[in-house]
């Protein structure tokens, strides 16, 4: 009877610790890729290399691709812009022209003739990729000699820098907000919980309004709020909800806060905005969840 119980508290205990979820952050200044020019399998590294002025939306990048059957590497410069990757090879003066093209480009409006720049510098080979709402592959062209070939990246999103928040799910399963929240990060994990629907997992948030801070709300002090993601009993993703607590975007200030005694109750009294009228929510921190009433 003993050896029974022991074993029962063992598979007990296993079982609890299989039910662990944790987040973890992790920010990206270097991505690889892979592609083709003219049907030729490729590889590419891109290296984050600096803002070119305001926005993390528009940056330089440093790296290189080379074709897989030979994987001599080939040195590339040049500039992400809200998902349009425009990429130089300048031969013997790579070093050089580099320097020179990234002088060259010093606010938004040098970003929007980066195209322009670069040929007056003249590249021995350009690689330009144009993003369309995540089509995957990504499709481009490859200029070499004058003449054009078709160019591929099989990836859904070119973005160079990322800000990860990774959610570890029992299951062996992991997911990463990046790809179904937002591209800011700044999650906190705070309680996860089951229930007959399924599981919860309860976030808090403060992100920054927009990567361009010389945009609107750029130099904000941000979003910030709770999130409330829902996941069926195998912990598949299905959706969430959020509950903003400050945010600039949506002009919500001066939200008043409450705790119960124990504090696993938090009350936020939203005010009235040009948009919204006044409401309340609750987030229930133990049982990870949130809901919102006038």
């Amino acid at each position: 009877m003993k050896k029974l119980l022991t074993l029962l508290f063992s598979l007990s205990l296993t079982f609890f610790l299989c039910q662990k979820v944790e987040l973890k952050k992790v920010t990206d200044s270097s991505q690889i890729f892979k592609g083709e020019i003219a049907g030729v399998p490729v590889t590419m590294q891109l290296y984050f290399a600096g803002i070119a002025d305001c926005s993390l939306y528009q940056y330089f990048v440093d790296g290189w691709y080379y074709y897989d059957k030979y994987q001599k590497k080939i040195p590339l410069t040049g500039i992400y812009d809200y998902g349009k990757l425009s990429l130089y090879n300048f031969g013997a003066k790579q070093k050089q022209n580099s320097k020179s093209f990234r002088d060259s480009i010093t606010s938004p409006q040098k970003v929007e003739k980066t195209a322009e720049i670069a040929e007056a510098l003249h590249p021995k080979e350009s690689i330009i990729f144009e993003q369309n709402d995540k089509e995957n592959p990504i499709l481009g062209n490859f200029y070499l000699n004058e003449k054009t070939q078709p160019a591929k990246l099989f990836t859904g999103n070119d973005m160079i820098y990322r800000y990860n928040n990774y959610l570890i799910l029992p299951n062996n399963k992991k997911i990463n907000t990046f790809d179904f929240i937002n591209k800011h990060g700044g999650n906190q994990l705070i309680s996860y919980a089951s229930g007959e629907n399924g599981n919860r997992v309860l976030l808090y948030f403060e992100e920054s309004s927009n990567f361009n801070a010389c945009g609107r709300c750029g130099a904000s002090e941000g979003e910030k709020g709770y999130r409330v993601l829902y996941f069926t009993k195998d912990w598949n993703y299905k959706s969430y909800e959020e509950f903003l607590t400050e945010s600039c975007l949506e002009n919500i200030y001066d939200t008043k806060e409450t705790k119960s005694k124990d504090r696993k109750m938090l009350t936020f009294k939203v005010n009235k905005t040009e948009s919204t009228s006044a409401y309340t929510f609750t987030v229930d921190v133990k049982n990870a969840s949130g809901r919102k009433s006038k």
